[in-house]
């Protein structure tokens, strides 16, 4: 079969402007529950695209930790590609394909750090395991081979073994305040449902995209 012979129908129902909320956020959070309650996987998983220095995009998926009306947060190695990029230009976008319900999400905006404070309780949140697997990888360096990941990440374990695992300075979060939100719903012969909310000052405006 050739690639582009595979297609189908979106017919999970439409999308209408009276049906949205006039807060993006309200709005994504609603369709973050009916994502969780249709039992996805990874419904909290999201793409986020960043551009290094010379201009190449580059892509990569993370886990949404936290949304509100200040924005969406993750957390990653500050020493990373996608950290390195940041720093360069805090413009990123993020995308979230839930395929089972034909809907897709698309956030622009802002990167900025998160607070120690912030950092510190959740990475006590975390599992141990979790927490020293943070320490034991330097994101997106060259290894030779994955047994000297898996070595670093057994000493640790073994030193941390009693005691508590301490925040590493080069670990932490950023929150993505948004610019623009899109919520994409898939329609019957492709006439797809597409609104755009645009941050103007402080309120949202809402624009119907054709698909």
């Amino acid at each position: 079969m050739e690639l582009s012979d595979i297609r189908r129908e979106y017919t999970k129902g439409g999308l209408r402007r009276k049906d949205l909320n006039a807060d993006p956020i309200a709005q994504f959070n609603l369709w973050m529950e009916q994502a969780i309650a249709a039992k996805m996987t990874d419904p909290t998983a999201m793409t986020v695209a960043t551009v290094d220095a010379s201009g190449q995009p580059f892509q990569r998926i993370v886990l949404l930790k936290d949304v509100g009306p200040s924005g969406f947060v993750f957390y990653t190695n500050l020493g990373s590609r996608k950290a390195q990029h940041i720093e360069q230009n805090s413009k990123v976008s993020i995308h979230f394909p839930w395929h089972p319900l034909e809907r897709q999400v698309h956030i622009t905006g802002t990167a900025e750090k998160l607070s120690a404070l912030e950092n510190m309780k959740y990475f006590a949140s975390r599992p141990k395991e979790s927490q020293i697997a943070a320490i034991a990888s330097k994101q997106s360096s060259r290894i030779s081979a994955r047994g000297i990941l898996e070595g670093k990440f057994l000493e640790l374990k073994k030193k941390f073994e009693k005691g508590e695992v301490p925040v590493p300075n080069f670990w932490g979060g950023y929150r993505i305040r948004p610019e623009s939100i899109e919520f994409w719903q898939g329609g019957e012969n492709r006439l797809h449902d597409r609104f755009l909310y645009s941050k103007e000052a402080e309120d949202w405006q809402v624009e119907r995209l054709a698909p």
